[in-house]
C-alpha cells in the first residue's frame, strides 16, 4: 500500500483489501471527475456539489451505464421524466436542481450498496426493479421517490446484508 493510500484509507473507511470505498463507487457511477467536473473525496464535497447542482451529464452517464434498468425507472427515481433525460443529453453542463442532484446521488448510493450485497450491478438492478415481499410487493426503485421510501429501501438492504429477511 502506498503512502497516499494509507492516508486515504482512514478518511474513507476502506482498506486496500476491501476495494474502492462506497464514495468512490458512487462517484464512478455518476461519471467520475470527467462528468462531475470536480474531485469529490469527502461527504462535505458531496454536500457542496449537491448544493450547486450536479451537472446534467450525470443523468446521461447513469442511463448509459445502467445494465438492464429502463431509463424511465431511473428517471422516476431521480425525479425527472425520460424527456428531461433526453433534453439533458444536449446540455450536460446545465446543473440539476438541488432536489434532482440529491436524488441522483442517493440513487447511486442505493445502487452501489445493492451491487455490493448482490454481487453485481445487473443483480442489483434486477432487485431494484422487482417487487419485494418485505416492501409489500412494491418495487424498491419506486420507493426512492420519497425520503421515507429511501429509508425503507436502505433498511431492507441493511437487513439483507446481515441475512435478516423479515
Amino acid at each position: 500500500m502506498s503512502a497516499s493510500q494509507r492516508r486515504a484509507a482512514p478518511a474513507t473507511g476502506a482498506s486496500a483489501a476491501s476495494g474502492p470505498s462506497p464514495l468512490t463507487q458512487v462517484v464512478k457511477f455518476l461519471g467520475g471527475r470527467n462528468v462531475l467536473k470536480k474531485s469529490i473525496t469527502s461527504k462535505l464535497d458531496v454536500h457542496e456539489a449537491i448544493l450547486k447542482g450536479l451537472p446534467g451529464g450525470v443523468l446521461n452517464h447513469m442511463v448509459k451505464h445502467a445494465l438492464s434498468m429502463k431509463p424511465a425507472d431511473l428517471g422516476h427515481a431521480v425525479g425527472v421524466s425520460i424527456r428531461t433525460v433526453q433534453r439533458r443529453a444536449g446540455s450536460p453542463q446545465k446543473p440539476l436542481s438541488q432536489d434532482q442532484s440529491s436524488r441522483a446521488w442517493k440513487f447511486a448510493e442505493v445502487l452501489t450498496t445493492a451491487t455490493d450485497i448482490f454481487g453485481g450491478q445487473a443483480e442489483a438492478e434486477r432487485w431494484l426493479t422487482a417487487p419485494a415481499t418485505a416492501l409489500e410487493q412494491r418495487r424498491p426503485i419506486d420507493l426512492l421517490a420519497s425520503p421515507l421510501g429511501v429509508e425503507m429501501v436502505e433498511q431492507l438492504l441493511g437487513r439483507l446484508r446481515y441475512g435478516v429477511y423479515t
